[in-house]
């Protein structure tokens, strides 16, 4: 038996060398699979950085609206829509969402 070994000693650290890189290839955290995992992950939060950018420049624009110089047409249509305001004669309508 050890006359077998010791015959094909090359091919069988060859063998378990292919192995090991090839399965380090594939698993752990450097691995292929986790590099593809990551890839999705990194696209997520691409998306949703640009959605809170998004989200803040809407806000600093309101913020902006309310400063020194007052925009009373955004004034009007905060006081219609918080407080259902309207002028004489005006027909107000609400339109409900039904979310069952």
């Amino acid at each position: 038996m050890f006359a077998n070994i010791k015959k094909n000693y090359f091919i069988l650290i060859f063998t378990i060398l292919f192995l090991y890189f090839f399965f380090n290839l594939l698993d752990g955290e450097r691995g292929l699979i986790s590099y593809f995992e990551k890839k999705t992950i990194l696209k997520e939060l691409n998306n949703e950085k640009i959605k809170i950018s998004n989200k803040i420049n809407e806000l600093e624009l309101k913020n902006s609206l309310l400063t020194d110089n007052l925009d009373l047409d955004y004034i009007e249509i905060l006081i219609r829509e918080k407080f259902l305001f309207g002028k004489k004669g005006e027909k107000i309508y609400l339109i409900k969402n039904n979310e069952n």
